[in-house]
């Protein structure tokens, strides 16, 4: 805004805009509330902007409120006709017109939307960058079949972000691996709701669920000869297939499994479709043996 022309209290006005909002929009999202106190639905929606800016603080979202009373010229450069008016501001510029979200989910749902096409600099997105290698030296020991030091590695990243989903999924997996069952879910059970939504929550709940149906054996030759004796018997192959996955042979128990499904789909619920999916989201839906394993699965089904 040019200042030639203008009155103390304008330039003073001017200024202070600069300070409070455009200055902070070179790399936050700036939220003004244009508003009065005379303003019913200002203070309505008051309490709701107040929140949810908070609540975003740390994703870069910061909230500047401007009484149009006090602060009518620069009411007048946005061009402000009624209130309240609420403008999403980054690098100096008006990106969005926010006044018709009147409820918390509007608001977030406009906000979430200016988050990911925008190049906003936050907290949040510091400490994502910082923790994205530590998460993948956890996930790589984990893979190499060192839980002790995965779950070291996963403590210490959750002390830095205790709310991750990703983190706390990696510490319950590790002590999945370790025979620490109850522990793993108190991991997931101190997420925040939100975050305890995310597929890597759903990976590690899956674990945890497969491992307290583990009974590993350590012969299993003789349930392997009622399998043989009777190939119909789908109850001793299932039981067979759960000794093999708590013996680590997940490619055995995947077998078994399978030939359940392509003998009888629907035995006892169809409990060999529900395990083999359960036993997918364990191991992780990304996984190229899962992809291998759910092209079988998908044959057998639709042949």
């Amino acid at each position: 805004m040019a200042t030639l022309g203008l009155s103390e209290t304008e330039k003073a006005a001017v200024e202070d805009f600069r300070r409070d909002v455009v200055e902070p929009s070179r790399t936050s999202l700036v939220i003004v509330d244009f508003w009065a106190e005379w303003c019913g639905p200002c203070k309505q929606l008051t309490p709701v902007i107040e929140k949810v800016c908070a609540e975003y603080a740390a994703k870069g979202v910061k909230l500047v409120k401007v009484n149009v009373d006090e602060n009518g010229f620069i009411a007048s450069q946005f061009r402000v006709q009624s209130i309240p008016t609420v403008y999403a501001m980054f690098q100096g510029q008006p990106v969005a017109d926010l006044s018709q979200a009147r409820t918390e989910g509007q608001l977030k749902q406009y906000l979430d939307q200016l988050l990911a096409q925008l190049p906003i600099q936050s907290d949040e997105k510091a400490l994502a960058q910082e923790i994205a290698p530590l998460i993948a030296m956890g996930e790589q020991l984990l893979a190499d079949g060192e839980a002790d030091r995965a779950l070291s590695v996963f403590s210490q990243i959750a002390e830095m972000d205790p709310d991750n989903a990703e983190v706390a999924a990696g510490q319950a997996r590790a002590l999945v691996a370790l025979g620490q069952l109850d522990e793993a879910e108190a991991a997931l059970a101190a997420l925040p709701a939100e975050a305890a939504k995310h597929a890597a929550v759903d990976q590690a709940r899956a674990a945890i669920a497969l491992a307290r149906d583990a009974k590993p054996v350590a012969d299993l030759s003789g349930i392997a000869a009622k399998v043989a004796a009777d190939p119909n018997d789908h109850d001793a192959r299932f039981e067979l297939a759960g000794g093999l996955m708590a013996n680590g042979d997940r490619d055995g128990a995947a077998e078994a499994l399978l030939e359940i499904v392509r003998r009888d789909r629907a035995w006892n619920d169809g409990a060999a479709k529900a395990q083999l999916l359960t036993i997918f989201e364990a191991v992780g839906l990304e996984d190229p043996w899962v992809a291998g394993q759910r092209r079988r699965l998908s044959q057998i089904l639709f042949s």
